[in-house]
């Protein structure tokens, strides 16, 4: 990956006040930021038009009943790491796809319709097959901490009550029930995964209907648990330069406590309970290198029944959230 542009203090807290809503208003953002509202707007829309940062809406496919997701590990052939992870970006089934160091080359999260049809997209739909030595996979069957749940701490602690919207904490870890989309809100979130700060009235135009109608219906996705807003953007330009992945072997009567525990670690990105060897997936992020080590000892090191533990650096994120991501960091809209 390229050089990740650096931002500046103000500009550092916009794109934390985005993480906690990606929708907010450049008038609700300043007064969080504590910055005039025509600074904020003109920093924060260069932001976005420099796609430094990006917002986009995201259906959870649990919720909606459109399939389940899947953590691949693989490793790969020497010198073939990337090109299998370009490969894999390129599928529709790839929902995230990053090259890793340690003991695994690559690693990505495939969303399948059927826990059936896992083997056919690790077996017979995997690219470049030649290239792959080995593959792992894990169901995703409980999630303790999704990433637009994420609190960079960069805002006072009042920020996210200021901002968050309550659905957006609540309600998406364990759904029994599917909810069953009409064809005009599956052309809202299409709208919304494309910009995610789309405007009612640009909705509205998009799925030919008026614009109270498109704020009605995106406000009652939000609530039904069914459509999140993940803002995209590299950690570096906050000045939080490791990305890594944990993998976790818990004993399952203290899996439950371990999620949660990690959860409320203000390092942690992602948590979720999956099948497998590794039964807890993590993801991470720390200032430095040099905080691996505190990290490795103090927050996994004090975790309860832990039996095996696993870190993988991300070297070069390729897709998040569905998006393709340049070789900068920038979103590839």
């Amino acid at each position: 990956m390229g050089e990740v542009l650096k931002l500046d203090e103000l500009d550092r807290r916009i794109v934390a006040a985005l993480q906690l809503d990606g929708r907010a208003s450049w008038k609700k953002v300043a007064a969080v930021v504590d910055a005039k509202e025509s600074t904020v707007a003109r920093r924060g829309q260069h932001l976005v038009e420099s796609r430094v940062v990006g917002v986009t809406g995201v259906l959870d496919h649990l919720r909606c009943g459109l399939g389940i997701s899947l953590i691949v590990r693989m490793r790969c052939k020497p010198g073939r790491a990337n090109d299998v992870a370009d490969a894999l970006a390129a599928l529709p089934v790839t929902r995230f796809v990053t090259v890793v160091s340690g003991s695994a080359d690559v690693a990505a999260e495939v969303v399948v319709r059927r826990h059936q049809d896992v083997a056919r997209a690790l077996v017979e739909d995997l690219p470049r097959p030649d290239d792959i030595v080995e593959t792992e996979s894990m169901v995703v069957v409980r999630k303790f901490l999704a990433f637009e749940e994420w609190d960079t701490g960069l805002l006072g602690p009042d920020a996210a009550a200021r901002l968050r919207h309550t659905a957006q904490v609540t309600g998406h870890r364990a759904w029994h029930e599917t909810e069953q989309l009409t064809e005009q809100e599956f052309a809202i979130a299409g709208a919304l995964a494309a910009d995610g700060r789309a405007t009612y009235a640009q909705i509205a135009a998009a799925i030919g209907a008026s614009e109270s109608t498109a704020a009605r219906r995106v406000e009652s996705l939000v609530n039904r648990g069914c459509l999140r807003f993940r803002t995209l953007f590299e950690t570096p330009v906050l000045g939080l330069d490791v990305d890594f992945m944990q993998w976790l072997t818990v004993e399952p009567a203290e899996l439950a406590n371990v999620g949660a525990m990690l959860a409320k670690e203000p390092s942690t990105r992602y948590v979720s309970a999956t099948t497998g060897r590794f039964n807890l997936v993590l993801h991470g992020v720390l200032p430095g290198y040099g905080d691996l080590y505190d990290y490795l000892t103090g927050v996994v090191g004090a975790l309860p029944g832990v039996h095996g533990a696993d870190m993988t650096l991300q070297a070069r994120t390729l897709k998040r959230a569905w998006v393709r991501i340049d070789e900068d960091g920038r979103c590839a809209w």
